[in-house]
Order: structure tokens, then sequence, then C-alpha cells
């Protein structure tokens, strides 16, 4: 999608969203253990820092909320976005943003509203 042009909200809400769904189903069926491993490895880089940046987000985010180890490459330094990423295009949300992102994305520079972890 990246080398394609598409814009990375659309990535967020077709990546990003479905991993999330993958992850849930993987915690519910077979447990944490199995759902952190889906996160064990450090996934090669999308050549976007701010996409890399988000994957790193999201790893710590689910490893705070489910009680299991943050992987060691989620915390390195590479794991930044430059320029941020905010993940709506509406920039008039951008403030709410800064403000409701969890502070594993606020950090390295990707910014959520509070909705865009919920799922139904």
């Amino acid at each position: 999608m990246i080398e394609g042009g598409e814009r990375l909200s659309r990535l967020w809400r077709y990546v990003f969203v479905q991993m999330l769904d993958d992850y849930s189903s993987v915690l519910h069926h077979a447990g944490v253990t199995a759902a952190a491993r889906m996160w064990a490895t450090d996934p090669k880089s999308t050549g976007d820092s701010r996409v890399d940046a988000a994957f790193a987000a999201m790893a710590e985010y689910l490893a705070r909320r489910d009680g299991w180890q943050v992987p060691s490459w989620a915390r390195l330094p590479k794991r930044e976005a430059w320029p941020w990423w905010f993940v709506t295009d509406l920039r008039g949300l951008h403030p709410r943003a800064l403000v409701e992102s969890p502070s594993s994305f606020r950090r390295r520079g990707v910014f959520i509203t509070s909705g865009a972890l919920d799922r139904a």
C-alpha cells in the first residue's frame, strides 16, 4: 500500500485495525501467550518511519494493556515517526489526537483519537 502511494489513513484502517482484530481473536481463543507471540519478531521496515513507529506503539500498547513483555524491537529509537503522523486526515481532530493518544503512540510521534483502537 505504501509503495502504491496509498494515503496512510487508509493503511491504518486496512492494516492496523485488521491486526488489532486478529490479535483480539488470538487473545480470546488461545490466550495471552499466543497473542504476545504475534509481536515477538521485529517486523521488516516498511520504508516509512511513521508506519514503523505505529507498529512499535501498537506492540507496546497491547503488551501493557494485556500484561506481556514489550518486545525489545519496539523500544528501538528508529521506531519513531518523522514527521509526526496524525492518523486522521481531518486536521480539526489533530488537537484532540494530541490529547487522547495513548502514551505508547504519543511518545513515538503517532497520534490517534480515543476511538481509533475501539473494536465492536
